[in-house]
């Protein structure tokens, strides 16, 4: 073998004149590709907080930490993304899987210092930097090595064809508008166990739609049942916290939806639908679950009303062991629900479900039986330890115009329809109202008119303080409502009913609203008297909106019982009112006035009657 030369080494002398092709960082910068992956960027408008990035990281490179000047909004957390980057592979799954699109990776890789601590910072767009930001140190001292660059910091950002999430949920079946609007069959027909797994499975676990629900529900680990092909499994789950779920399956507000990480580049897993199939694939909630009732503690508990605050306060009073008797004017429960919402949304079969399994639980149900009718409030008080109310909203408020005495109130109309004999609909019929009550009430008028005028031309009509942006009906219900053909006149108020000179209704006079609302937020209407039109009709129902009966209360207590500046009954952490024993929920205490949050009334009332009657 040849020896080295011993001149090699000076060979190198040749380059000691030429130019360098290192870059002369940072004053000299090399362009990285349009999409390369250097440092994190997180819009914290756009970030929830939600945690995926945290979850997917394979090096366990981010974690979630809690900023305390950020107040969370429901469905959302005050934790945002800290990145470290001695673990960090740039693979970029953490942007992939991020719902809102917030984490982003930069087209800037360099960082020098001497300080290993600067490496770990949590990433903030600068576009989204303001005073309140209080940055740890890596993020500070990486912003100072970049402040004097001029670049374009968009590098690898999410991209829906790639994500790691389906943004589209699994479509639910139903009958179609030219359909449905001709009979009470139930609308929306449910899905088949295939398409709830596959729903199911766009759930990411991030837990903010539990953060937003009132109810307090495990949704991830229900719905991650659903997943597994275990819908016992995720009723029971349910029903720990929700003892009504066929009835939420169907008519639920979904505030979880709402919050759902999913919803901001695609659609909200489908909660709603998917607590239904857990309901409706069980055929007997008593024989799958083997639900029993608590140690007998011998107290009992009288519940007036049967709605979803009565029955949710009955069911969780039982699991603690008390005796419950429900007391309730109809003939079978579910209060208002079950009087309410036409059977297209709400069949009475569902209803009853929930119901008889709440009964073989041992709560005593006495229907037809009006507390200070049949029964005096005074005797509740005796002869139990502690009384809840849960009677709802049940008498239907008037606009009380001039001849609106000869209108249909909204609750009548719909009770008598479902429970009783429908009312006979004229072909022209007028709602006034744009809440989901008068939605109700306009749909349900138009199926009777196919029903009871087949072949005839007919027509319904809404008219409604509210315009387009500020009516109180859902999305959802108002979308539907115009599918069936439904006609909307937002922004118009009623001045008066218009009368034949037999008395019969002609039409209704209405005046253009300047306003809805003061400048404090408060109901004050105003109108631009000189702009007016008349909508012809011949039946006119009224759905402005509902109120409390407390008339089964005597007098002497009624005085004591204390109010909100909203006029709900005021109650305690404990749900308990100013009247001592006497617990309250539902929607004469909430201001959402939906089933999930009376839920959650009731089991803070149960919870407290518990506590209360320990102590007592």
């Amino acid at each position: 073998m040849a020896r080295p030369s011993l001149l090699k080494p000076f060979r190198a002398v040749r380059f000691l004149f030429r130019k360098p092709r290192t870059l002369r960082y940072p004053f000299q910068l090399k362009e990285p590709a349009a999409r390369y992956r250097g440092f994190h960027l997180n819009d914290w408008d756009l970030c929830t907080g939600c945690g995926n990035c945290a979850d997917i990281c394979p090096n366990e490179a981010i974690e979630m930490v809690p900023q305390p000047d950020l107040i969370p909004e429901p469905g959302t957390k005050n934790e945002r993304p800290r990145l470290d980057y001695g673990r960090c592979c740039f693979c970029g799954l953490c942007v992939d899987i991020c719902p809102p699109a917030s984490l982003r990776l930069s087209r800037d890789y360099f960082h020098i210092h001497f300080d290993p601590g600067t490496f770990v910072f949590t990433p903030r767009d600068e576009k989204t930097d303001d005073s309140n930001f209080v940055p740890d140190e890596g993020y500070s001292v990486l912003k100072a090595s970049l402040s004097h660059r001029k670049r374009d910091y968009e590098g690898f950002s999410s991209d829906l064809d790639y994500a790691l999430f389906d943004p589209q949920r699994v479509e639910m079946p139903e009958l179609p508008p030219e359909e449905r609007k001709k009979s009470f069959i139930e609308q929306v027909l449910g899905y088949s166990r295939e398409q709830a797994v596959r729903e199911a499975e766009r759930c990411l676990e991030c837990r903010l739609c539990e953060e937003a629900c009132p109810a307090g529900l495990r949704i991830s680990e229900y719905v991650e049942a659903i997943y597994r092909d275990e819908p016992e499994e995720s009723l029971r789950i349910i029903l720990e916290d929700n003892p009504i779920p066929s009835i939420c399956g169907r008519i639920c507000m979904k505030h979880c939806e709402d919050a759902c990480s999913l919803r901001f580049r695609g659609e909200s897993v489908a909660i709603r639908w998917l607590k239904r199939f857990a309901a409706d694939s069980v055929r007997s909630f008593r024989d799958a679950l083997e639900a029993s009732p608590g140690e007998p503690t011998g107290r009992r508990i009288a519940v007036v009303g049967a709605g979803p605050s009565g029955l949710s306060a009955a069911y969780f009073l039982r699991l603690l062991g008390h005796g419950v008797t429900v007391f309730d004017e109809r003939e079978a429960g579910g209060g208002i629900i079950r009087t309410g919402p036409p059977r297209y949304r709400l069949p009475m079969e569902s209803i009853d479900r929930d119901v008889d399994y709440i009964a073989s639980l041992g709560v005593e149900f006495r229907f037809n039986t009006r507390v200070g009718r049949d029964i005096r409030f005074a005797d509740l008080q005796n002869d139990f330890d502690a009384v809840f109310i849960g009677t709802g909203y049940t008498i239907s408020r008037s606009t009380r115009v001039e001849n609106a005495d000869r209108c249909l109130l909204a609750l009548d109309f719909l009770e008598r329809n479902k429970t009783g004999d429908p009312v006979k609909v004229t072909t022209e019929v007028i709602v006034i109202g744009g809440g989901n009550v008068a939605m109700d009430v306009a749909r349900e008028a138009l199926r009777l008119q196919y029903i009871q005028h087949p072949g005839v031309e007919c027509s319904v009509k809404t008219v409604s303080l509210e315009d387009w942006d500020q009516m109180p009906a859902t999305e959802e219900e108002i979308r539907e409502a115009r599918e069936e053909g439904i006609v909307f006149n937002p922004a118009w108020g009623p001045d008066m009913v218009l009368l034949d000179g037999g008395g019969g209704i002609i039409g209704l006079q209405c005046k253009k609203v300047r306003s809805v609302f003061d400048g404090e937020g408060r109901f004050a209407p105003t109108f631009y008297e000189e702009q007016k039109m008349v909508i012809p009709g011949s039946m006119i129902i009224e759905a402005i909106g509902q109120g409390a009966d407390l008339s089964f209360i005597p007098e002497e207590l009624l005085k004591d019982l204390e109010y909100t500046p909203r006029r709900k009954v005021s109650v305690d952490e404990n749900g308990m009112t100013s009247i001592r024993g006497i617990f309250a929920g539902g929607d004469i205490v909430n201001v959402n006035m939906d089933a999930v949050t009376a839920i959650r009334d009731a089991r803070t009332a149960a919870e407290g009657i518990d506590r209360w009657l320990a102590g007592r």
